[in-house]
């Protein structure tokens, strides 16, 4: 026998006749198509004729080269079949599989002795070359598009037709469409649908025709068999199944979705095992049709007995008595038998005090708790506790995976589990709350993987992280001030301030001073330690500019959670546009440094911390009498400050909190230099009065999460401030004062005072209501009360994206003796926030203020509006 090669010799013409012969058998040569088609001839099948295949050619395809539809037909070079045999008609079953094709033919090209050559002529189902949607609107195309996810090129058949088609319909379905039609037309490309290659041959498009018809609507639903349970409670055990007759919420939505009910309905059995009926079960559920817009839910409800809790009984407890385990899991004799409840309050119970935390947050780890019914008697069950509570684990390795850019050490150091210490799910909890705090990690990647041994008694604790973004730049422009004329105050006055302000910053959120010496370690900067970097500039030309800069280390010394920061600034403020060095000219320079330390204290619990700093402001004025309520007009004034903070936070997470709270107190104080000093401070200059500045600063805040249901958080929110001072004849000092209204956007011309934002009123409005008529001073005490309802539209870390509604009241006074936290201004209004790692939190709020008549207007806030829209980058009202 020859060795077989990809070669096709001359055919002599008996071979030739052979070939025709060969052809016309329907398991030696086939034929099919999409109506399938096969010549027959008389043929000796005892007496099958061996061939080992000399070679294989494919014909008639376009796109698919020859060796991939060998491939597909399992035929091979080299391979002995048989004629008459199946070989051949197992190809053509093979290639029709694949759906490529509508005709396949596979013949003898040649005979050589026992050497067959083989053809594989086949017919490519068309391309699709383009598609769209007639009738349909750009968007509601797109959308379908963006389900469909169909490509150019993809070939055209059945199932491609009945995918799409059913694509279609269940993405309508989901939106209570139960009654839309799908036509799909396939045609040669024409010039209304724009398609790639024009002149490749066998395509097609694809018009697919739309009849979306109108949603169906639960006009009601029916309950049979339910006479113990009313109607109306059964029906709240459907969320997204509402009846429209019954609805109380006129914007929640009663349209049908079948696979949403299919959930639902099995909540009717929960509902009934809440309430005791521990037998309740569905008999059957029925949809009619009203018409093609309303459809009739009817269910069927076997209810049976209510059942009560009797005895509960306690065995292997060894560590807990049963008194306690009872008192924790708070169920009495004669309580309504509800299965949800003992399970929550074994095993999981949201406020985090149940029977296995109680275990596994004092080591145990290898404890099991399994409840038995024991006795049925009437309508009363008698429960034991099986309780397994196994020996304490001790942590062995801890370990972290996922971090590409921080520092293991970094990571480590903010984890509550230590090896050889005492295993506690508790600590566990806190150890990814704190991960999440940090802000270099997304939350919903964080995870733990224990890996328990129980023949040692230990347990390895594995953490995952996955780094995101968490350095940011701001380039930007904004609108900051009110463009006023500055005529009238202080000397030659030429012009205006405010207008456009440009701002551009860097902040290294996680940066590496170790590492800035080292470039082969950049990645590609500095980073990995949990340093903070942070330099910023802002100015509007030459009416205003600000620098600042500023480093944090929250580890100093690298063992514990102490702080140190530092920080340095500038300010220049002028007031015309005259030269610098014109004695003429206005402005306020603000030149300043800051350092504090700080340390996280475990009393009265481990999320409080303190904070210390001392800082020094210089303020340089020249003609800046009359300027925001100043009553200097030249000189320099200094201030020294020292500051103590106690704060304490336990939100879960920086951007979008669902649960905790945070307050911060805070006291501020310069030294009282006028109590040391022989002037007369009711007779000397004023410049001379405010050399020093003397002030005590008080401030508190306090914020409240609560998770209403799943992405919808309820948040509240206080704010106090007060500025004292120590001498009569200084009063309340020119600066540090609290400037109350708007976005808070509005940092500078306000000569060191504190932005409070306050929307729903035109910036600084409160606090120049509460000033005399034609002045500006700063407020000497506010307060301001916050609540809003936010909802998450998106949670994750590249875009977290919420919406808000809110109502706000708060007032600022410039006379403690006149403060009255009732006495407020109201406003309510809605808002969206957007936090992108690279430029931090940006917002939009509508707000409408209710108390505007009562406001007074100024030179400084123009005519006032009760409208108010509110943007502000980086920070939370």
């Amino acid at each position: 026998m020859e060795k077989p090669v990809n070669s096709w010799p001359p055919m002599p013409m008996y071979k030739k006749i052979l070939t025709l012969l060969l052809s016309a058998l329907p398991f030696i040569s086939a034929f099919a198509q999409d109506t399938t088609s096969a010549k027959f001839m008389k043929m000796d099948y005892n007496r099958p004729t061996s061939y080992l295949i000399g070679g294989i050619k494919a014909e008639g395809n376009l796109y698919l080269d020859d060796p991939v539809i060998v491939v597909y037909s399992n035929l091979s070079i080299g391979q002995t079949i048989k004629i008459p045999g199946t070989e051949i008609s197992n190809a053509i079953e093979n290639l029709w599989k694949q759906e490529y094709f509508s005709e396949i033919m596979i013949y003898a090209g040649a005979i050589k002795s026992d050497t067959i050559y083989l053809v594989i002529k086949v017919k490519e189902r068309p391309q699709l070359a383009a598609y769209n949607f007639p009738g349909l609107s750009r968007s509601e195309s797109q959308n379908l598009k963006d389900e469909l996810d169909l490509k150019g090129g993809v070939v055209i058949n059945e199932n491609l037709l009945n995918r799409t088609k059913t694509r279609i319909l269940e993405y309508y379905y989901e939106k209570g469409y139960y009654n839309t039609e799908v036509d799909i037309k396939l045609s040669e490309p024409t010039a209304d649908i724009k398609v790639k290659n024009p002149a490749k041959p066998n395509t097609l498009v694809m018009r697919i025709y739309v009849k979306k018809g109108k949603k169906v609507k639960v006009e009601d639903i029916l309950f049979v068999g339910n006479d113990k349970v009313e109607t109306k409670i059964l029906r709240k055990a459907f969320k997204k199944t509402k009846s429209k007759k019954h609805k109380l919420n006129i914007f929640a939505s009663s349209k049908f979705v079948e696979e949403k009910y299919d959930e639902e309905k099995n909540g009717i059995v929960k509902k009934y095992y809440s309430l005791g009926y521990r037998d309740a079960k569905l008999v059957f559920d029925s949809i009619y049709k009203i018409n093609n817009e309303r459809i009739i839910i009817k269910i069927a409800v076997s209810e049976g007995k209510k059942y009560y809790f009797r005895h509960i009984n306690f065995t292997g407890n060894i560590k807990h008595p049963t008194e306690d385990l009872s008192n924790v899991l708070n169920i009495k004799k004669g309580d309504i038998y509800d299965q949800t409840i003992l399970e929550e309050r074994l095993f999981n119970n949201p406020s985090g005090y149940d029977i296995t935390s109680l275990y596994m947050d004092d080591g145990y780890l290898f404890f099991n708790v399994v409840p038995l019914e024991v006795k049925v008697e009437d309508d009363s069950i008698d429960i034991d506790i099986h309780i397994s509570e196994g020996p304490q684990a001790i942590y062995n390795k801890i370990t972290v995976i996922g971090n590409t850019k921080t520092s293991d050490h970094v990571i480590l150091r903010e984890l509550r589990t230590r090896p050889g210490e005492k295993f506690s799910r508790a600590d566990i909890q806190r150890s990814l709350r704190e991960l999440s705090q940090i802000g270099y990690f997304n939350p919903e990647a964080l995870n733990v993987n224990p890996k328990p041994n129980a023949a040692t008694g230990t347990v390895d604790i594995e953490y995952t992280v996955e780094e995101k973004a968490s350095d940011q730049i701001e380039l930007s422009g904004g609108w900051g001030g009110n463009n006023r004329s500055n005529s009238g105050v202080g000397n030659g006055s030429q012009g205006g301030y405010g207008g456009l302000v440009g701002t551009l910053g860097l902040t290294l959120n996680n940066f590496s001073s170790r590492k800035l010496l080292h470039p082969s370690l950049w990645n590609p900067i500095p980073s990995g330690d949990g340093q903070r970097l942070s330099l910023r500039a802002q100015s509007n030309g030459i009416y205003y500019q600000s620098y600042n800069a500023s480093f944090s280390e929250p580890w100093l010394g690298g063992k514990k959670p102490n702080s140190f920061s530092f920080s340095i600034y500038r300010t220049n403020q002028s007031y015309d546009n005259l030269k610098r060095d014109d004695p003429l000219k206005q402005f306020i320079k603000i030149t300043g440094a800051n350092i504090s330390l700080g340390k996280r204290i475990k009393w009265p619990d481990d999320y409080f911390s303190l904070l210390y700093s001392v800082g020094f402001q210089q303020y340089h004025l020249q003609n800046a009498a009359g300027a925001y309520g100043l009553s200097i007009s030249n000189g320099r004034s200094n201030s020294l400050e020292f500051k103590w903070v106690i704060s304490r936070n336990s939100v879960d997470a920086p951007i979008f909190s669902t649960s905790g709270s945070r307050f911060e107190f805070s006291i501020a104080a310069t030294p009282p230099v006028s109590a040391f000093s022989n002037k007369d401070y009711a007779h000397i200059a004023q410049a001379d009065k405010f050399k020093f500045v003397e002030y005590h600063k008080w401030k508190f805040d306090i914020e409240h999460y609560v998770t209403i249901k799943p992405k919808l958080v309820f948040m509240t929110k206080a704010r106090f401030g007060y500025l004292g001072y120590y001498n009569k004849f200084l009063n309340t000092a020119p600066f540090e004062r609290f400037v109350v209204g708007g976005s808070g956007l509005n940092s500078f011309g306000q000569i060191g005072s504190e932005i409070i934002s306050m929307r729903g009123y035109t910036d600084r409005t409160l606090s120049l209501n509460a000033a005399p008529p034609g002045s500006s001073a700063g407020a000497a005490i506010f307060n301001k009360y916050t609540a809003e309802i936010r909802y998450a539209i998106s949670t994750n870390p590249s875009a977290t994206i919420f919406t808000l509604a809110f109502v706000e009241a708060g007032n600022a006074w410039l006379d403690p003796r006149k403060y009255n936290p009732f006495e407020v201004k109201r406003s309510a209004g809605v808002g969206i926030r957007l936090f992108l790692p690279m430029f931090g939190l940006l917002g939009l709020d509508y707000a409408y203020g209710f108390d505007w008549r009562t406001i007074r207007q100024s030179a400084y806030t123009g005519t006032y509006q009760p409208k108010q829209l509110h943007f502000f980058i980086g920070q939370q009202f």
